[in-house]
Parts: C-alpha cells; structure tokens; sequence
C-alpha cells in the first residue's frame, strides 16, 4: 500500500503545472511599467485636452499609482465594454475607467475598495433655496427623458413642479446655461463636465438623490495587486490627496466611500 501511495504521489509530482498563470505585482514591478485602461471621452473622468494629452480624474489617479509604484504608465483608452475583457486577456492591469461593482461583474474580475464618487442629485446657483426635492414646487426644473432621474422626480417631486424634459444630456446642459430652467436633474459627472465647460458658471450641488462609487478593476487571481492598491487608497484617503482631485475635477469634496 505505501508502494502504491509512493507511486500516486510521484505520478502527481509530475504532471505538468495547468492551472491560470496570473501577472503579479511583482511582473509588473519587474517590468518597470503598468497598463492602465482609462476612459477617453467622459469628462470630466477622463478626455483628451488641447494637446492630446489624457487628462481627468481617473487619468489623475493612474499616474499617481504608477509613480508611487516607482514605474512608468501606460495609458490605454477603452469604452466601456471593453473593460473587463480586457482585464481578463492581460491586455491591462487595472482598469481605472469609472466602473461600478455588481455581482454580476464579480463573477469575472476584481474590485478594489471605491476611490471615486457617482451621485445624482439637483444642480442650481447657489443661493437657491433648495435641500430637497420637497423644495421643486414652483421652479423650471430640467432633466434628461428616461433617465432614472426622470423616474424619480415624476414620481415624487410636489405639485406645482414644472418638468422640462430633453432629448440628452448635452440639450439638458444647455438649457441651465441658457436660464431656461432654475435647475437640473443629473448626475455628478454631467454637472462636473458642465461646469469645466463654462469657467463662472453657478452651479453648485443642492441636494443628493442617489449615491453611487466607481471602483478600479483587477483580473481575477492578482491579489498582491489588489492588496497594494486597496492600501494605496486608504493612504491617499487619509492623506487628502483623493479629495484634492476630487474638488479638482468634480468640484465637490471626496464623499464617504464604500470599501470592503
């Protein structure tokens, strides 16, 4: 029987390693460089500027993780659908590109902790007296038709409010700039890009309506990778350097943000 164990053990020995062969920190260290996908046409996230540099919050934050890293970037433009693919066949490394987390998405790839803010909520000049959607009765409010903006406002704002609905996010923008409406009824990213888009504008946050978090992607398996990153976004947390990018690009300060 011991003969036979013997031989079992051997044979396991040497049967040839089939297992997935993940890229570790320690490759990308060894390299010198990491492959980071960013977003190219979602300010104020990620987009080309004058020069045809990449610029934006997620492209502020793929540089700081390779230059605490200690080696070169290599920024990949992507769309959304490419995301997780190109995790999963080693064409990057990270995906920083606002990504939501789900389960669905968790059944392929990696989360870190959150390292941005998503919200929607009302955007109006400052000294409108708004704090909640109670508030809407008796204003021009503006929207994008068929969002879960919309939804939400059709079912629960008072009477008395007036809805202007459009075609996209750029007619609703627009509209705000125009005075054609009192406020909007968008997302952080949308409000953010309108306000690069027009230096002076007023617009500044009057209530959150829905809280959500972008997440950076990890392939499956690198977990020195995720390690490090989830530390790094502790650190640069509790070091401000997160809400200086966030009121840098966003102009609102860092939220809470979910972890695991």
């Amino acid at each position: 029987m011991k003969i036979l164990k013997s031989l079992a053990m051997a044979a396991l020995i040497t049967l040839p390693f089939t297992g997935p062969a993940f890229a570790d920190l320690s490759d990308i260290l060894d390299a010198g460089v990491i492959k980071i996908g960013v977003p190219e046409s979602f300010p104020p996230f990620g987009s080309l500027n004058d020069e045809g540099e990449h610029v934006g919050y997620d492209i502020d934050v793929a540089n700081l993780i390779a230059e605490d890293l200690g080696v070169e970037v290599e920024i990949i433009p992507i769309v959304s659908k490419q995301r997780i693919p190109f995790l999963e066949t080693d064409k990057l490394d990270l995906v920083i590109s606002t990504l939501g987390a789900n389960p669905e998405r968790a059944k392929s790839i990696w989360f870190s902790a959150a390292y941005a803010p998503f919200y929607t909520g009302a955007f109006g000049k400052a000294d409108l007296a708004v704090e909640s959607i109670d508030d809407l009765a008796g204003l021009k409010i503006g929207l994008t038709g068929g969002t879960i903006e919309d939804i939400q406002v059709t079912e629960d704002a008072p009477e008395g409010t007036e809805i202007l609905r459009f075609g996209d996010n750029a007619a609703t923008q627009a509209a705000y700039v125009a005075g054609q409406v009192d406020a909007i009824i968008t997302s952080n990213v949308v409000a953010a890009a309108l306000s690069e888009a027009n230096p002076g504008l007023d617009l500044s946050t009057k209530y959150i309506s829905k809280y959500g978090a972008s997440f950076i992607g990890v392939e499956k398996g690198e977990i020195d990778l995720l390690q490090w990153v989830n530390v790094w976004i502790m650190h640069k947390k509790l070091n401000g350097t997160l809400n200086e990018i966030s009121l840098k690009w966003l102009g609102q300060p860092l939220p809470e943000l979910p972890t695991f």
